[in-house]
């Protein structure tokens, strides 16, 4: 048997070879680390499956919580403690810490700065491995050697222990985690020598402002691969020796052993967001019998198979670990949230049950999210391309959630709303599924709740976003509402944030517009073509700026195009000036075609300057006042702009050079320096960007296109969705060799720099011959498509 698995392994490297890249190469080609300077508390989670439930990290600095609610916190590279590792990583969900030790018994973590004041240990990253799916590290505080992994709703913990008589695993369940808001309730028990139960519910922060009435429910149901001498349960500070149980906030149970010398234990946890049953369920159907080392290798075979869908060659190492470390962070964002027998969490604690799937080739899951703001420039166009499942999931998740409360939810955890912008661009999303082919899901209901989303307001609660509805009905265009610097003051009588709304619901009234068009609603395509043209009326002809204006229409005073969080959301007049993906072509006409690329030229170069964002500032928000920002969502399309207004060299130009500054390779310089890489966005623009693929209009065109950019790899070798390959190679490719100077697409010339996305999506063959100098020629005869 030994003989034919290693001819079979031969022949499968073979085999592989001839694709292009090795598959035991790709995972070497991914760095969880970067980027982990203020970054999220979903962002660092090496030891997850794509997408899964139990997404396992170490956490230095998770148990203090953030005042913001969704601030830095969990793992930053810049501290040297770990305190525990934490089970749950989503938006507004943490929760489940534990904690191997050795010596006298400490319950409390302790301070960051005074590691020995709890049971938090030194480590030094020499002696730290993270891997797609697998984590490992040394404590040096107690010499032991603490290993992760996951199954989908499985975690899996290794701990390899000294010899000690004072040995312990601490189970803490019961304290915050992350962006998890306050514990409100928590329990854990032995319910025999080697399994446990328990729970632990919280009131994060988003949840509390936008849905008062929900809760984030965690389950989980473990075992342990040795039996534990006595056990100590705790709650808070008190402790209480030989006790099996613990009750309340700040519940947690010390299991207590003596060690040999490299003895291994190893801990399981089923986790669930239902119920303990679930968990069991979980656990029984995904590790029985399944030993760490197992897992670990299904783990990073999975993330193998995964990531290989696009196989890149090129001899620039660091361009490879850029775009596979993307391509990590876009399959790692979101998580599942239903069980394996399809219970889901409902508001306030109840369980749900998924329907019965219709299409096993896109099987849908229920998914915990942030808001998909922006997301339609990165992470859509990546699903859309090879992942359609997580696309379907993410519809499908939607759907239920209006089937259940009413109203699509701009950022959902465990189905509570939970707002992280007060927009809400679901609809739009939507809109981008249904154009790109996937559509397992009711179609009629999904276009019912399309319309919905943009045209009604009555009773509209706060975690559905878009307060200001009926205000940019009545007016075209959403008042400006004078806040206090960053106040959401949102409401229906118009916005703080008035220009950057109008902008954004111009865009997905386009999107409504589209699918109305596509399903013969000749009287909503009418209506919401119109308000497409919102931006029309905040374009000031005399600075060709967006600018807000009052309700009695005229635009406001003492305006500062510069100035961030007045009448625009995370950005300022500048950057949100383009921001009309929807035509292009008319933002171009309004501004003067040549003063148009004069200007957006002229901006890049001087932004690059500062590193395409906030210079080396570390901080989510260190762009916001930038004249460009690749750190924050707005911006994201802007540099494929120049392919509408008939210089794409320039977004070829441009689009290479923001790949190579602003990305970087280490934990401070990853995205920008702590820009917010919020659930793989910024890694998905890297990755379709290294691909020279992108849609300004985020697969919002009836019949989708996709601009050509510029490739960066020699070859691309891409799975689709629909199980084709497609082929893209650049020849005579190199770092001064960014520009187009000829394409073909199976077989025929490429005289545009654009094609139709079902074309592309035939598979084949697109060749690009590259040069150091623009082709000024090549692709300008027919702009991309601006209207439909």
């Amino acid at each position: 048997m030994r003989i034919k698995f290693g001819a079979s392994m031969t022949l499968i490297a073979l085999m592989l070879a001839s694709c292009g890249i090795k598959k035991e190469s790709v995972l070497k080609y991914v760095d969880p680390t970067i980027g982990t300077a203020h970054s999220r508390w979903f962002f660092y989670t090496p030891a997850a499956v794509p997408y899964g439930m139990a997404k396992l990290a170490p956490s230095t600095n998770g148990h203090y919580g953030n005042a913001s609610g969704w601030e830095t916190v969990g793992y930053d590279t810049r501290q040297n403690s770990i305190e525990g590792f934490v089970h749950f990583h989503e938006w507004q969900v943490g929760g489940v810490s534990y904690m191997p030790t050795t010596g006298a018994l400490k319950v409390n973590p302790g301070e960051l700065e005074k590691p020995a004041s709890g049971y938090r240990s030194k480590f030094d990253r020499k002696n730290q491995v993270a891997e797609p799916g697998y984590y490992k590290v040394l404590l040096d505080d107690y010499h032991i050697t603490a290993e992760l992994t996951a199954t989908k709703r499985v975690g899996f913990q290794r701990y390899t222990f000294p010899k000690n008589n004072q040995s312990h695993i601490i189970l803490d369940i019961g304290h915050t985690q992350g962006e998890s808001g306050g514990v409100t309730d928590a329990s854990i028990k032995m319910i025999d020598d080697t399994h446990f139960e328990g729970f632990v519910n919280t009131y994060p922060k988003y949840v509390k402002t936008d849905d008062p009435d929900g809760t984030v429910n965690m389950y989980i149901y473990g075992e342990l691969s040795k039996k534990p001498e006595t056990v100590t349960a705790f709650v808070g500070k008190n402790i209480q020796q030989n006790t099996t149980a613990a009750n309340g906030k700040g519940a947690g149970l010390v299991l207590n052993y003596q060690t040999d010398d490299s003895e291994i234990i190893e801990v399981k946890t089923g986790l669930s967001y239902t119920s303990i049953a679930n968990a069991k369920l979980n656990f029984d159907t995904e590790a029985t019998g399944l030993t760490f080392e197992q897992a670990r290798r299904n783990a990073q075979q999975t993330w193998k198979e995964q990531l290989g869908k696009i196989a890149v060659k090129g001899a620039n190492e660091q361009n490879k670990t850029k775009f596979y470390t993307g391509l990590f962070h876009g399959l790692l964002g979101r998580g599942i949230a239903s069980d394996v027998n399809g219970a889901y969490p409902k508001h306030k604690g109840l369980i749900g049950q998924l329907p019965a799937q219709t299409d096993k080739n896109l099987k849908a899951e229920f998914i915990n999210t942030d808001a998909i703001w922006g997301a339609f420039w990165n992470i859509t166009q990546l699903w859309s391309l090879s992942y359609p499942e997580w696309y379907g999931s993410f519809v499908n998740t939607q759907l239920q959630l209006y089937k259940d409360k009413g109203w699509f939810s701009d950022g959902v955890a465990n189905s509570e709303f939970a707002s992280g912008v007060g927009t809400n661009f679901v609809g739009l999303a939507i809109v981008g599924a249904y154009n790109s082919g996937i559509r397992n899901y009711d179609v009629d209901l999904a276009y019912e709740v399309v319309k919905a989303n943009e045209l009604n307001y009555r009773d509209r609660p706060t975690g559905s976003g878009k307060l200001d509805t009926k205000a940019f009905l009545k007016y075209g265009y959403v008042p400006f509402i004078d806040g206090a610097g960053r106040a959401l003051e949102t409401d229906s009588l118009g916005s703080n944030f008035s220009g950057s709304h109008t902008l954004e619901y111009s865009y997905s009234a386009f999107a409504a517009a589209q699918m109305a068009k596509a399903l013969g609603k000749t009287d909503d395509y009418t209506k919401f073509i119109k308000y497409s043209n919102g931006w029309r009326y905040l374009f000031n002809p005399q600075n060709n700026l967006i600018q807000p204006k009052t309700v009695d229409g005229k635009f406001i005073k003492d305006f500062d195009p510069y100035q961030p969080w007045r009448g625009f959301q995370e950005g300022n007049a500048v950057q949100y000036t383009f921001y009309v993906p929807q035509n292009p072509a008319g933002l171009i006409n309004a501004i003067g075609k040549d003063n148009f690329n004069k200007r957006l030229d002229s901006i890049f170069t001087v932004s690059e300057k500062l590193g395409f964002g906030g210079g080396k500032t570390i901080d989510a928000f260190a762009g916001v006042n930038s004249i460009y920002n690749h750190g924050n969502q707005p911006n994201l399309h802007v540099s494929w702009l120049f392919n509408f207004s008939g210089k794409p060299w320039l977004t070829q130009k441009w689009t290479r050079r923001i790949g190579e500054e602003f990305y970087g390779t280490e934990p401070i310089h990853g995205y920008g320096y702590g820009q917010d890489e919020d659930q793989g966005q910024l890694g998905s623009w890297y990755v379709m960007n290294a691909l020279g693929l992108f849609d300004v209009k985020g697969l919002t065109d009836m019949r989708p296109i996709i601009e050509i950019g510029s490739p960066l790899f020699d070859e691309a070798k891409i799975t689709l969705g629909n199980k084709k390959i497609l082929t893209i190679e650049a020849k005579n490719n190199s770092k001064e060799n960014m520009y187009v100077q000829s394409a073909s697409f199976n077989g025929k010339p490429l005289d545009n720099c654009w094609l139709y996305r079902d074309e592309l999506m035939k598979g084949g063959s697109l060749i690009f011959t590259m040069g150091s100098t623009p082709n000024t020629s090549w692709g300008t005869k027919i702009p991309p498509p601006s209207t439909q």
